[in-house]
């Protein structure tokens, strides 16, 4: 195995390997300009939603098609040409840097990503292995043929599982409701949990760095289980390590996400981790999830309004009328407005507050999509 290195960074290819325009939406809105339309993107936009996604994947399991590069490619593409999407999410799974290291894991339909050998000792920590860059060349391969369907104008996200989300199927071996497993170990072998952390944050680092390297515009950390923490408990067993993979891809110069699922009272510990942006489930009102972020961001030494806000439509909501869709979309673009105006959020990135529903109707969707651009 050759050494890692997580914090060399070719800033010079990277920036070479994007293609989107300055003014694109999506990253004028990060950056508290007036974008020519509010950018829309949806989380699980490229999936079962879609009848040409269903189609492309009627006979590859899903990890094969994550690394089969025109597969890769055209998921990817499909939702953005369907919604005209301001932004591509990368089509991957946050269980691939794994994958692609050798852990013996697969994604099981139904259920999710199932580990063989779950991780919940020391020598299972160590033995973890570190993924490769060589390793992600498939990866790599698909960015490449997603940037030659893109417009200038859509930017192309990049994306990784944050460490708590990924550790958590590796301890539980799989899906958890309760998570317990992982609470457990954390609680009883803290210095168990702390080697998993550091083992796993510099594959998670390696992962982002050659998507964006690949040329990906943007990045998300995804920590979608971190809602089963209290904000103590993630302070001291997650935010360390999330911020350390935000610091170690700050100097390609690209904005920086962060999503969790019910992480309502852990938004302002989130945004202190490092991220341009904070995504923000349905539970929470945008105006008041800024004013959360806004005053922990001030009390730490920050600037007021320094962060952006993404979200956050419930998913459920497009399984409604049209009229209700409008109706929401409209309430959810007014409270972030209402936060910007009040100097407590940067600008607005509309999506959900989590992904696509399977049997969402496609048409929904893109209807959506048309709502949001004219606001």
């Amino acid at each position: 195995m050759t050494e890692f290195a997580p914090f060399a960074h070719d800033l010079d290819g990277a920036a070479a390997a994007r293609r989107a325009a300055h003014d694109a939406p999506l990253l004028a809105a990060v950056r508290g300009e007036k974008p020519s339309r509010r950018p829309v993107w949806m989380m699980r936009q490229a999936g079962r939603s879609l009848p040409e996604y269903r189609e492309i994947r009627a006979n590859i399991g899903m990890l094969d098609s994550c690394f089969q590069p025109g597969i890769l490619a055209e998921i990817t593409l499909q939702p953005v040409r369907r919604h005209d999407a301001d932004a591509a999410i990368l089509f991957s799974d946050i269980v691939v840097p794994l994958k692609a290291a050798g852990v013996d894991l697969d994604i099981v339909p139904g259920r999710g990503p199932v580990v063989e050998n779950p991780v919940r000792t020391l020598d299972a920590v160590n033995a973890l292995p570190t993924v490769e860059r060589e390793q992600l060349s498939a990866l790599a391969e698909g960015i490449g043929g997603v940037l030659e369907g893109l417009r200038p104008d859509q930017v192309l996200i990049g994306f990784a599982g944050a460490p708590f989300t990924l550790a958590s199927y590796l301890v539980e071996g799989g899906p958890s409701k309760n998570h317990e497993t992982t609470k457990s170990l954390m609680y009883s072998q803290p210095e168990v949990w702390h080697a998993l952390m550091r083992q796993l944050t510099p594959t998670i680092i390696r992962f982002l760095q050659v998507q964006i390297e690949s040329g990906v515009d943007a990045i998300q950390q995804f920590d979608s289980w971190a809602g089963y923490l209290s904000a103590a408990d993630y302070r001291e067993f997650v935010q360390p390590y999330s911020q350390q993979i935000f610091d170690a891809v700050r100097p390609y110069g690209i904005p920086m996400f962060h999503f969790g699922v019910g992480t309502g009272e852990l938004l302002a510990d989130m945004a202190l981790a490092g991220p341009d942006v904070v995504g923000v489930d349905w539970r929470v009102p945008l105006d008041t999830a800024a004013k959360r972020i806004n005053d922990a961001v001030v009390a730490a030494g920050g600037v007021s309004g320094s962060k952006a806000l993404q979200g956050n439509l419930d998913p459920a909501v497009l399984c409604a009328s049209q009229d209700a869709v409008a109706s929401h979309i409209r309430r959810i673009c007014g409270e972030a407005d209402a936060a910007i105006d009040a100097g407590h959020a940067r600008g607005h990135v509309f999506n959900l507050g989590h992904g696509v529903l399977p049997h969402t109707d496609p048409d929904a969707i893109t209807r959506a999509f048309e709502e949001v651009h004219q606001l």
